[in-house]
């Protein structure tokens, strides 16, 4: 899916980028990272977030994986 956005706010542009610059993102990412803690995350109870991050922590110590997977992990849940 694609979405374009108009009339940003300078703020909100300029926040958006410096956050992005500091996570090392694209400024797409950013929006996406955003957008799905502002609409999913709220949903989720403390223990569901705190499953998922340990579910994901034990993935990456029992595995070895390349670029590929963490490509996948990106995406994993926007589809």
């Amino acid at each position: 899916m694609n979405l374009t956005l108009k009339n940003i706010p300078d703020e909100v542009y300029a926040l958006l980028k410096a956050a992005a610059e500091a996570h090392r993102r694209s400024l797409n990412s950013e929006a996406i990272v955003c957008l799905e803690s502002a609409l999913l995350l709220g949903r989720l109870s403390v223990s569901e977030r705190l499953q998922r991050a340990r579910q994901f922590r034990a993935r990456l110590s029992q595995e070895r994986f390349r670029a590929s997977d963490i490509d996948s992990f990106k995406m994993e849940g926007r589809r």
